[in-house]
């Protein structure tokens, strides 16, 4: 990972829930009448679903998953956040997605230390012709960001379903051209620092009422506690106070 900016997690998530997934995703799809973008960067036959866990129960299990997770909280540290989390599949015929780094609109000197760490889970298998994701290796040391329109020398990320791949949010990347007949079907959970707004807003994004069914581990990924027991704070008070209904309790040695 300090190398490269990546690193695959081969047959990290159980068949089960991969095919729990694969499945539920179509649902959602049809439900929500989800249609590709009109624009170079989410892709013209690119069918994406954002804020996955406000969609069901099935989706809580993908950012607490301990084949992921544990390294996510070595990359940033254990006040991380759920930054977004959302399914990517491309279409047959889809062409290369422009290069770019996950961090490149947070205005930080590069190279920085990881303030993003994502992962992208195969709900199908990866291939180069698919439209694997292609990665540039070591460029999240790089001091500057890919140049829009510019060739780089990447690679495909190739994988099976069921894999992982996490890597650094200053990595440089893209989604590959599909050349096939099938489509590559992708979910990216992604974590940024604590202390870094998330991409999707969590806190209003998902009901009230869906994250109080969330186990303690997940509240605080998605937003609902304290880094460092400061940042986020509501009157002194941890913003779980507040989801869970009962009395405030104000944070002993609150150093703000």
């Amino acid at each position: 990972m300090t190398q490269d900016g990546y690193t695959i997690l081969e047959n990290a998530i159980e068949p089960e829930l991969i095919d729990a997934l694969a499945g539920d995703l179509l649902r959602l799809e049809h439900e929500l009448g989800t249609v590709p973008a009109q624009n170079i960067f989410e892709g013209t036959r690119i069918t994406r679903i954002y804020n996955l866990l406000a969609r069901g129960p099935l989706y809580q299990r993908i950012p607490v998953h301990a084949a992921v997770l544990p390294l996510i909280e070595k990359i940033l540290d254990r006040g991380c956040l759920v930054s977004s989390l959302s399914s990517i599949a491309i279409g047959p015929g889809e062409t290369p997605q422009p290069l770019h780094a996950d961090d490149q609109v947070i205005p930080l000197p590069r190279p920085h230390v990881p303030i993003i760490a994502n992962s992208m889970w195969a709900i199908s298998d990866f291939t180069e012709d698919n439209g694997a994701t292609r990665i540039l290796p070591g460029s999240h040391r790089r001091d500057h960001t890919p140049l829009l329109g510019t060739d780089y020398p990447t690679i495909p990320a190739v994988m099976k379903r069921g894999s992982v791949m996490v890597y650094d949010g200053a990595m440089w990347h893209g989604g590959g051209a599909n050349r096939t007949g099938q489509r590559r079907v992708g979910i990216a959970m992604n974590y940024c620092a604590g202390y870094i707004r998330q991409q999707e807003n969590q806190q209003l994004g998902i009901p009230l009422e869906v994250a109080r069914t969330f186990e303690p581990r997940l509240r605080k990924l998605a937003g609902f506690g304290l880094y460092r027991r400061l940042i986020g704070h509501i009157d002194k008070c941890s913003p779980e106070d507040l989801l869970d209904g009962g009395p405030p309790r104000p944070i002993v040695g609150f150093v703000g």
